[in-house]
């Protein structure tokens, strides 16, 4: 049995990578701060759109 495994071991060649092992934590750091940056740039966006008391006239505040 041991040698079927180490003619299989050594028979095994691994793939080479389109880039370096490094690169891809790096690339998807970039990405998820990018994704972070949109997330919060549209921070607040549905107060922004929505009818104030004063400008509906409406005493309550229960604008619809």
């Amino acid at each position: 049995m041991s040698i079927f495994l180490n003619v299989l071991a050594e028979s095994e060649e691994l793939a080479p990578l389109i880039m370096p092992a490094t690169a891809f934590p790096i690339i998807a750091a970039v990405v998820f701060t990018t994704l972070g940056f949109v997330a919060w740039s549209f921070r607040d966006i549905a107060n922004r759109h929505v009818a104030k008391p004063s400008q509906a006239g409406d005493a309550h505040g229960a604008a619809h």
